[in-house]
C-alpha cells in the first residue's frame, strides 16, 4: 500500500485547523447576510398600534421611546382636595347661578384658603355630547352621521330608612311617593333602595314597576324594639350614660332597675346601677350597629349612583337617628357625596309632628312614677336630636332638608325635580395634620349681597398618609365613576365603531393628548413620564358594560418630544359591544405632574 508523504499529511492537518478556526466567522457572516439591515437611529419606529403621534409627521416615536401596555382594571379623589358644594339663594329662595370664583371666600378653622378648583353645575352642564366621528361598516366604505344620543340625563335614588321607620310612617311615605312618578321626565331614571339592604329596585323609567316596588317598603329593624328590657333605656339615654358620662341619666336608669328588677327595694341600688350600666352598653352597641348599617348601605347606594351619567341625586327618607359617636362615618358620607357629585336631599319621614310623650304606639312606655318625668324629657330630646343627621347630610352636600310638613308628596316632588344650580369649590388644606381632627368650614361672599349660603360645615382630617401608588389608583377610580369634567391636561375624546354583524360592533375610543402641558423628568438624556388612561363604557341605564386601562410609558428623545409637541399623541382602546346607546368615560393621569383629565361622550350604535 502506497504511503502518503509525511509533508502532505502535515499540510492537510494544518489546513483543517485553519478551516476550524474560520468556521465561527463564516457562520456570523452567513447570519448577517440573511438578517435585515440594522435600523437607522435617525428614523424612529412606530411604538404600538394603540399609541401613535398625530398630525402631518412622517416619523413616529420608536418602540424604546413609547411603550403601551394594558393594565389590570381596578375600577372600584382628588386625594388632597377638600370639596365644598355651595348653593346660593336670594331672599325669594331663587338659586343664583351668575357668581364667579372670585366672589367666594373659604375658611378652614377660620383660616382663609385658596380656592384651587371651581365649577358651576346646572342641568345644562351635565349634557353629554355625541363624540362619534364616523360610522363605518366592516368594509370601511359606508359613512353616516351619528344618531342623537338617547341617554338619560338624571338619576334619582329613593333611599328609605326601613331600619328606623315606623309602620305608620312607612305607609304614609310610600303612598306619597306613588304620586311623583307621573310628573317625571321620560329621560329620568329612578331607583328604590333600603338601609336594611333587604330590598332594592334598580334604576328604571317604568312607573308601574316603581309603584309596585314601593309596596315592599316596611320596617325592618335589626333588633326587636317592641320588647322592653329591664331597665328600659332608650338609645338616646344609653348614649348619655355610656358616651357622655351623664350621671343623671344613669341615676334614672338605676331607679328603673330598682323598680323592675328588685320590686322597688332601694337597698339594691348599687346592684341596680351595675345592671343599668350593662344595659346602657348593650343598647349603645345595638343602636350603633343600626346606625352603622344605615351608613354602609347609604355608601352602597352612593357607589351605585355615582356611576350613573348626568345629574345624580339621593333622596333619603328617614325619621333620623341619634349620631352617638359615629361622627366620622357621617363625615365620610358627606365627603364621598361631594367627591362624586351627588346631592343628598333629606325628608323627615315623620312629617309634621309634635313630640310623642308616650313613645311609639306599637310599644307604649312602661315608665314608673319615679322616672316618668325624666324619661319623657329624654324622649322629647331624642326626637329633636334625630333631625341633626338629616340636616347635616343635606346642608353638607348642597341639598335640602324637608321637615315639619305633611305634604310629603309635594316635598318628594320638589326633591326629585331637576336640581338647582350649585357651585363646587375645592381647596388643598395647608399643613394638614394627620390626626383625624374635625375642621370647621365656612363659605362667605366677597360682596355685600344679602344671599343665603348653604354649604357643608366641616370635614375630618385623615389619620394616616396614603401610599402614593395606592392614592393614584384611588384617584383614577374615583374619577372614572364620577361625571366631573377635569381639564388639567388637554385631552380630546372621540369614538369610532365598526359593525361586525347586526348584533355585534367594535367600538374604538380615541384619546388625543397634547403633550405641551405634560411635565417630563429628564433621565440620561431622555424625557420620562407615564400616562394612565382608563376607559369605561356604560349603557343607557347607567350600568357598567366594559372597561380597560392602559399605561403609556414614555422615554422620549428631545427630537421626538419636539415632534410630539407639535402633533400630540393618540391612544386607541377598542371594545366589543352590542348595538345601543352608550356613555364613554375617559380618565387620563400623568405620573410626574400628577395632573388629570376626564371626559364624557355619548355614542349611539344603530341596530
Amino acid at each position: 500500500m502506497r504511503q502518503t508523504p509525511r509533508s502532505f499529511v502535515t499540510a492537510l492537518f494544518g489546513l483543517r485547523i485553519f478551516f476550524l478556526a474560520l468556521l465561527p466567522l463564516l457562520v456570523v457572516l452567513a447570519v448577517s447576510a440573511q438578517a435585515p439591515p440594522a435600523p437607522d437611529n435617525s428614523t424612529p419606529k412606530p411604538a404600538t398600534e394603540s399609541a401613535k403621534p398625530s398630525g402631518n409627521t412622517s416619523q413616529s416615536p420608536s418602540a424604546a421611546e413609547v411603550v403601551t401596555r394594558d393594565s389590570s382594571t381596578t375600577f372600584k379623589v382628588r386625594v388632597n382636595i377638600v370639596l365644598v358644594r355651595v348653593v346660593v339663594r336670594d331672599q325669594k329662595g331663587k338659586a343664583i347661578d351668575s357668581l364667579k370664583k372670585e366672589d367666594f371666600q373659604l375658611f378652614d378653622n377660620r383660616k382663609p384658603q385658596t380656592i384651587s378648583t371651581f365649577s358651576l353645575e346646572t342641568p345644562a352642564s351635565h349634557t353629554i355630547p355625541v363624540v362619534t366621528v364616523s360610522d363605518h361598516s366592516e368594509a370601511d366604505v359606508e359613512k353616516v352621521q351619528p344618531a342623537a344620543a338617547a341617554l338619560p340625563q338624571r338619576f334619582v335614588s329613593l333611599l328609605f330608612d326601613d331600619l328606623h321607620l315606623s309602620m305608620e310612617d312607612a305607609v304614609y311615605d310610600r303612598t306619597a311617593a306613588t304620586k311623583i312618578f307621573d310628573s317625571m321626565a321620560p329621560s329620568d331614571r329612578v331607583g328604590i333602595y333600603t338601609t336594611s339592604g333587604q330590598f332594592g329596585q334598580e334604576f328604571t323609567s317604568d312607573h308601574e314597576v316603581l309603584k309596585k316596588a314601593l309596596n315592599q317598603i316596611i320596617p325592618r329593624p335589626l333588633f326587636d324594639s317592641a320588647v322592653h328590657d329591664c331597665p328600659d333605656i332608650s338609645y338616646f339615654q344609653a348614649d348619655l350614660i355610656e358616651n357622655k358620662q351623664d350621671s343623671q341619666a344613669l341615676a334614672v336608669a338605676a331607679e328603673d332597675a330598682v323598680q323592675c328588677a328588685f320590686n322597688g327595694d332601694e337597698t339594691k341600688l348599687s346592684m341596680a346601677r351595675s345592671l343599668a350600666s350593662a344595659a346602657a352598653i348593650r343598647i349603645v352597641s345595638s343602636g350603633d350597629a343600626s346606625s352603622d348599617y344605615t351608613y354602609r348601605h347609604m355608601e352602597d347606594v352612593l357607589r351605585r349612583l355615582s356611576a350613573m351619567p348626568g345629574q345624580r341625586k339621593l333622596v333619603f327618607i328617614s325619621p333620623g337617628f341619634i349620631l352617638s359617636t359615629l361622627l366620622l362615618e357621617r363625615a365620610d358620607i358627606i365627603d364621598r357625596s361631594n367627591r362624586v357629585g351627588v346631592v343628598i336631599d333629606t325628608l323627615d319621614a315623620r312629617g309634621l309632628y309634635t313630640p310623642d310623650l308616650n313613645g311609639d304606639i306599637s310599644s307604649p312606655s312602661v315608665d314608673n312614677y319615679r322616672t316618668a318625668g325624666d324619661k319623657t324629657s329624654y324622649r322629647v330630646q331624642a326626637q329633636s336630636a334625630q333631625e341633626e343627621i338629616l340636616n347635616d347630610l343635606a346642608s353638607g352636600t348642597g341639598g335640602t332638608f324637608y321637615h315639619n310638613r305633611n305634604d310629603m308628596d309635594v316635598a318628594l316632588r320638589q326633591a326629585v325635580a331637576a336640581p338647582v344650580a350649585s357651585y363646587l369649590l375645592g381647596f388643598s388644606p395647608q399643613n394638614l395634620k394627620l390626626n383625624g381632627s374635625f375642621h370647621t368650614l365656612k363659605v362667605a361672599l366677597t360682596g355685600k349681597q344679602k344671599f343665603d349660603i348653604q354649604a357643608r360645615r366641616g370635614y375630618y382630617a385623615p389619620r394616616t398618609a396614603k401610599d402614593p401608588a395606592q392614592a393614584a389608583k384611588e384617584e383614577i377610580q374615583e374619577a372614572v365613576f364620577s361625571q366631573e369634567e377635569i381639564r388639567d391636561l388637554p385631552v380630546d375624546l372621540q369614538t369610532q365603531f365598526f359593525k361586525k354583524d347586526p348584533s355585534q360592533a367594535r367600538l374604538s375610543v380615541l384619546a388625543h393628548l397634547d403633550l405641551k402641558s405634560v411635565k417630563f423628568r429628564k433621565v440620561e438624556g431622555r424625557n420620562h413620564d407615564d400616562l394612565t388612561l382608563a376607559t369605561v363604557i356604560f349603557d343607557e341605564n347607567g350600568n357598567y358594560v366594559i372597561g380597560g386601562e392602559k399605561i403609556l410609558e414614555m422615554k422620549l428623545l428631545d427630537s421626538t418630544l419636539d415632534k410630539l409637541d407639535r402633533s400630540g399623541i393618540t391612544v386607541k382602546s377598542s371594545f366589543d359591544v352590542k348595538p345601543g346607546s352608550y356613555l364613554v368615560r375617559l380618565v387620563v393621569r400623568d405620573k410626574e405632574g400628577e395632573m388629570m383629565a376626564a371626559r364624557n361622550g355619548a355614542v349611539v350604535i344603530p341596530n
